[in-house]
């Protein structure tokens, strides 16, 4: 099977070489330190003196000579992993390497031991050097070889992490695009149907509702390429799209805004209310003779935001399945972004409306910038919170 077939081996971020030569020079430093340590000791038992300076010399540049070799074999693991597919492969140029490795060790003492002293009297390579660094330098090569799969394979397993994040986040993404797909067209098709239909009897109004439909898609537009928002972004665009609703249906519909100006900066994600208010206006408002109102409610509860839209015109509750894309799709998206945290409630009033109330996790706040400024018809009340 090949590498790039494989799900299992996706790409490594690039290592500095660098680090892992210095980590394997501290790494055989170290151990030879240590095996000098014990090496002292155990002459001090046995009542032998050697000098520190003839023990450092002959076991550290015997360590040493392991660091190229170490390298060698890091890079030779990420290149020919032992793994399910190439065993075989693997385990024969592996096998190769670590007797390699027995070799330039030998050739590496025999040529440095008049220099260093490991061997009393000048050593035969066949007979002397050979035999010795096979019994001493197999088990440590596929000691090496163990360590670099295990890094090898903590870094997988990092980079299966991250990838699996990254998807994870993809995938909310295109959701939250998936749904935001279903909401634009919807509000567009029935703004487009009143203009159509007041163009023929009310040019004034159907031009007053064009402009403003103009003015609120430009402003969805610039919302609809940020996650977040605040607030009072999200209050301006709501009330834009009530202006259109009020050309359309006049006197017939009312409008009350009941919002705490401490949480005018709270972030919601865009186009939240939106979609809530429609199904208000849609399926109570229009369909009355007599006039009918809409709330809109805002406010702070310990670190919950609350958000609340009702209406007094519809006979119980909505029906959710047969009209509330709406309301189905907002869940979504507050399933997306805050998952088990946000609450969607749907009540009837005492009076035959519906009222859709939502708690939010507070997440940060985004301060006005100097282009904000509260939406025309807004008037921020205290709260009422359901």
């Amino acid at each position: 099977m090949d590498r790039a077939e494989d799900t299992r081996w996706l790409p490594l971020p690039p290592r500095p070489w660098w680090t892992l030569w210095l980590s394997a020079f501290v790494a055989w430093t170290a151990y030879g330190l240590l095996y000098c340590y014990q090496v002292m000791s155990m002459a001090e038992d046995m009542g032998k003196h050697y000098a520190w300076s003839d023990v450092l010399r002959i076991n550290l540049i015997g360590m040493w000579g392991w660091v190229p070799l170490t390298v060698a074999l890091f890079w030779l693991v990420s290149r020919v992993p032992i793994r399910r597919g190439s065993v075989a492969r693997s385990c024969t140029i592996l096998m190769t390497a670590a007797f390699a490795v027995v070799v330039l060790r030998s050739v590496y003492i025999y040529t440095l031991d008049p220099w260093v002293g490991w061997y009393d009297t000048p050593p035969d390579f066949w007979s002397d050097v050979m035999p010795t660094s096979l019994n001493n330098n197999v088990l440590i090569s596929w000691i090496v070889i163990g360590l670099a799969h295990a890094l090898l394979f903590s870094d997988q397993a990092r980079a299966q992490e991250r990838r699996a994040a990254e998807l994870q986040g993809l995938l909310a993404q295109a959701r939250l695009d998936a749904i935001a797909a279903q909401l634009n067209p919807h509000f567009l098709f029935n703004a487009l149907n009143s203009i159509a239909e007041l163009v023929h009897h009310d040019a004034d109004r159907a031009d007053r509702m064009l402009v403003g439909l103009s003015a609120l898609l430009r402003r969805s537009l610039d919302s609809s390429r940020l996650q977040w928002v605040s607030l009072r972004e999200e209050l301006e665009l709501l009330a834009q799209y009530l202006e259109i609703e009020k050309v359309r249906l006049g006197a017939r519909m009312q409008v009350q805004w009941n919002v705490a100006e401490e949480c005018l900066d709270e972030a919601v994600p865009p186009q939240l209310l939106q979609p809530l208010v429609e199904n208000a206006v849609v399926h109570a408002i229009a369909r009355r003779i007599r006039p009918g109102s809409v709330r809109i409610g805002a406010g702070l509860v310990g670190a919950a935001l609350w958000l609340d839209v009702e209406d007094d015109g519809a006979d119980g509750l909505p029906d959710v399945e047969g009209h509330g894309i709406g309301l189905a799709n907002t869940r979504a998206r507050l399933h997306v972004l805050y998952g088990d945290e946000a609450v969607l409630s749907i009540e009837a009033t005492a009076n035959g409306g519906t009222r859709v109330g939502l708690r939010l996790p507070r997440r940060h706040a985004i301060p006005a910038s100097t282009r904000d400024r509260p939406a025309r018809d807004l008037r921020f009340d205290e709260v009422r919170v359901p």
